[in-house]
């Protein structure tokens, strides 16, 4: 039975053989159902157009088939059948990793001719237990283990195993190199796709940033789940003041507070005392303040629609990264809370106008804000978080 209070956290990234538009792996994630996460990466021959084709067509096919518990047997022959035929090399080839975890607990992987996948364990590098299979002249690796929460497992593509060919490197880096990085970078707090981003960045600088091949990292762990709120607006009628903030503050986990009528209010529910910052930590973003029972006040509008850049930068290349993770300024912390720290997320969204912003020489207005608000909600659940939004 799935328990609820763990859940499997997935982030990867991928960087493009240099010259090429078009990446030649390819990630597939499905749900069997509420307990089951199926994440298949593939490797297509070659790199370009052809090898797009091949690993998106093989992710998908083979995540479809593992989802409807079609034997790995019948996969690869389905597979094999199906697949288009490279003329040039006159073979349909595409490897790949399967990773099957079912309640948060139990883990399959099978592996083809991917780099083998390994995990980490209280932040140790620990290999798997794989047998091997033979199904029509492939060899199949297959790891079945029971999982302990934070367990983390690094699945990888040949580019990063081959990363600094030519560049930076005589050989690669190989497997040992890999592990004794990822055990230096692992954190506990950090998440899936931080250590891929972390891994896969690692990878792309020793390619001097022209990566000899397509390169992708892939990171599922078993995590704790973690309740962010954030609170953004004064509700449209005063009378449920009230109500807004006592389900706010009802709520377990970080409290976020988002802009300065609604640090008023709340700075007068709780009785404390609103404090402003006076520091700008980025002169784009204004400062922070604080109310003692909050984990965070900001600026509203402003600052959310950074965090609202980041969240699209995050499900693209990630390369903003760098800079929110290790800056303090309001808009970096909304996103280290949201994007690392949250599993789920309960936005109260107060609809009141501010008159203050209705002026044409702001560009800011009612519109805006809900417009952020709906689409920060969107990329947040393709992160994999739970989000929930509640108007007043």
């Amino acid at each position: 039975m799935i328990n609820n209070r763990y859940l499997t956290e997935i982030g990867y990234l991928s960087f493009n053989h240099v010259g090429e538009e078009l990446c030649g792996d390819h990630i597939e994630v499905t749900s069997k159902d509420e307990s089951t996460k199926i994440l298949v990466l593939a490797d297509g021959l070659g790199s370009g157009v052809k090898a797009n084709i091949l690993s998106t067509l093989t992710s998908k096919m083979l995540s479809s088939m593992i989802a409807g518990d079609i034997s790995i047997k019948e996969c690869i022959r389905c597979m094999a059948n199906t697949l288009p035929v490279c003329k040039v090399r006159n073979v349909a080839y595409s490897t790949f990793t399967i990773i099957k975890i079912k309640d948060n607990k139990f883990v399959d992987i099978y592996n083809f001719d991917n780099p083998t996948p390994f995990m980490i364990r209280d932040g140790k590098a620990i290999d798997l237990s794989y047998s091997s299979t033979i199904i029509d002249d492939k060899t199949i690796q297959h790891a079945k283990i029971e999982v302990l929460p934070y367990d983390t497992f690094i699945l990888m593509s040949d580019g990063v195993k081959y990363a600094g060919v030519g560049e930076t490197l005589n050989f690669g880096w190989d497997i040992p190199q890999i592990k004794n990085f990822v055990e230096l970078i692992y954190r506990k707090e950090y998440s899936s796709k931080a250590l891929a981003t972390e891994l896969a960045n690692q990878c792309n600088n020793l390619y001097n940033s022209r990566p000899g091949d397509d390169t992708t990292v892939a990171v599922v762990r078993i995590r704790e789940r973690q309740q962010v709120n954030l609170l953004i607006g004064p509700p449209t009628n005063k009378e449920d003041d009230e109500k807004m903030l006592s389900l706010f503050f009802a709520k377990e986990g970080i409290h976020i507070v988002s802009g300065g009528t609604t640090g008023s209010l709340v700075s007068k529910y709780l009785n404390q005392p609103l404090i402003l910052e006076t520091e700008y930590l980025d002169k784009e973003i204004p400062p922070t303040a604080s109310i003692k029972g909050v984990d965070l006040v900001t600026e509203g509008v402003i600052t959310i629609n950074k965090v609202l850049y980041y969240a699209d930068n995050y499900l693209k290349q990630n390369n903003e990264y760098f800079n929110w993770f290790y800056q303090i300024d309001g808009a970096s912390q909304i996103a280290k809370y949201l994007f690392e720290l949250a599993t789920d997320i309960n936005f109260f969204v107060g609809c009141a106008i501010n008159n203050a912003h209705q002026g044409e020489d702001t560009g800011i207005n009612f519109t805006i804000k809900m417009h952020l608000i709906d689409e920060l909600a969107k990329k947040l659940k393709l992160m994999g978080k739970n989000v929930k939004v509640t108007y007043f």
